[in-house]
C-alpha cells in the first residue's frame, strides 16, 4: 500500500531554515507527480508546492516563492522540501502528498505529517 513518511521539522526561528524529507514506498514514486501541503492551526489544507515526476517541472504559490524549493531523488524514492527565510505564518503540519495530475490539487495519498514551528 502506499506509505508517505514525512520527516525533519521541528522548532526554528524567523529567519531560520528547515529541510523537510518525505520517504515514499508502496508505489512507483518516479511516475507521480509530489506535492507538499501544510495545515495551520485552525486553518484549512494549503498547497505549498508541485514537482512534476521527473523534477524537471515546479509550481509555488506566492507566499513561498523564492523561499521554498520542491525537489526529488527517485532512485531514494524521496520527496524533499528546503525551506529557507522561515517566518512565524509558515507554522503548520506539513504534508507530501501524491498528485494525480499535475497542479490538479486532487491529493489521493497524504503523510502523517510533520509539525513546523516558527518562533523566537
Amino acid at each position: 500500500q502506499v506509505q508517505l513518511v514525512e520527516s525533519g521539522g521541528g522548532l526554528v526561528q524567523p529567519g531560520g531554515s528547515l529541510r523537510l524529507s518525505c520517504a515514499a514506498s508502496g508505489f512507483t514514486f518516479s511516475s507521480w507527480a509530489m506535492s507538499w501541503v501544510r495545515q495551520a492551526p485552525g486553518k484549512g489544507l494549503q498547497w505549498v508546492s508541485d514537482i512534476s515526476s521527473g523534477g524537471g517541472r515546479t509550481y509555488y504559490p506566492g507566499s513561498v516563492k523564492g523561499r521554498f524549493t520542491i525537489s526529488r531523488d527517485n532512485a531514494k524514492n524521496t520527496l524533499y522540501l528546503q525551506m529557507n527565510s522561515l517566518k512565524p505564518e509558515d507554522t503548520a503540519v506539513y504534508y507530501c502528498a501524491r498528485d494525480p495530475s499535475l497542479g490538479a490539487h486532487v491529493w489521493d495519498s497524504r503523510g502523517r505529517g510533520t509539525q513546523v514551528t516558527v518562533s523566537s
